[in-house]
């Protein structure tokens, strides 16, 4: 004979506070790189202002690698050709990863700004004011670059 709890069981689901279901962000947190800067290498707090304000040391070594490799090519340094052909190698692999990732997020913003279109409305409208200024904008390009990334 079969028991009646075989085909039925009750179980209520109980949520105290703190528990059930949990969201987190996953994200790293990279506030901690700025503080490995040790007082003896340097001011903490400068370098922290001049990475966040300034230029990051992406964009810093961004900088320099241009400079070096045009001093390189203007000098016809042989020194070390194997550094210098691994020096553009990277380079050319970061200007390709920012290609892709600008192209990527261009993608989204028209994907976004054509689900908008498609729901039209004063949210059309308030967009076009606010997006139309920008994309007219007469300024060298290299300006609105930096507002992408």
């Amino acid at each position: 004979m079969t028991s009646p709890h075989s085909f039925w069981t009750w179980s209520p689901q109980i949520h105290f506070p703190w528990s059930g279901g949990v969201m987190q962000q996953i994200d790293p947190d990279l506030s901690w790189f700025s503080h490995w800067i040790t007082p003896g290498a340097g001011n903490a707090a400068i370098e922290e202002k001049a990475f966040n304000s300034v230029a990051s040391y992406g964009k810093q070594l961004g900088l320099i690698t241009e400079v070096l490799l045009a001093l390189v090519d203007e000098t016809h340094l042989t020194a070390e050709p194997g550094s210098v052909d691994e020096l553009r190698r990277i380079r050319n692999r970061i200007e390709m990863l920012k290609t892709v990732e600008y192209t990527l997020a261009n993608d989204q913003i028209v994907a976004q700004v054509n689900k908008i279109r498609e729901r039209g409305g004063s949210e059309l409208h308030e967009l076009a004011t606010q997006l139309l200024p920008l994309l007219m904008d007469k300024r060298p390009q290299q300006g609105l670059r930096n507002l992408a990334g």
